[in-house]
């Protein structure tokens, strides 16, 4: 049988398998806090969903984002729109069109706040591996 080209992988993965995709590779390097907001509901919101977590050091936020980055491909074919913060691992955000992952040090995604900011939206929450 032939493979899926990555078109047609791509116009097949939902918004909903590519967040599942996206927590699974997370709890892989042992992300921790992990929320998705959607943010579906809100007009001035920048994309449908945000997934947030955090990683204890710079290695492995940066470990974090290489994962995503990697399996999302391999699995979808879908490559983020823009990478930002990979260099300094202190807040590594992956754009996804319809999903923004950040990836953050605690003390940035304090100072950030960005469930504090888009309070309005419908929080899911994820347990820690």
């Amino acid at each position: 049988m032939k493979s899926l080209t990555r078109e047609a992988r791509r116009a097949v993965v939902s918004d909903d398998q590519l967040n599942d995709l996206i927590i699974d590779c997370i709890q892989d390097i042992k992300g921790k806090n992990i929320v998705k907001l959607d943010l579906r509901a809100l007009e001035e919101a920048p994309a449908d969903y945000f997934v947030i977590c955090e990683g204890d050091s710079n290695t492995q936020i940066r470990a974090i984002g290489d994962r995503i980055h990697q399996r999302v491909l391999e699995e979808t074919g879908l490559k983020p729109y823009h990478i930002e913060g990979k260099e300094f691992g202190r807040w590594v955000l992956l754009d996804y069109y319809n999903t923004l992952v950040h990836v953050f040090h605690p003390e940035a995604r304090a100072f950030y706040d960005l469930e504090d900011l888009w309070s309005d939206a419908r929080v899911t929450a994820y347990e820690n591996l």
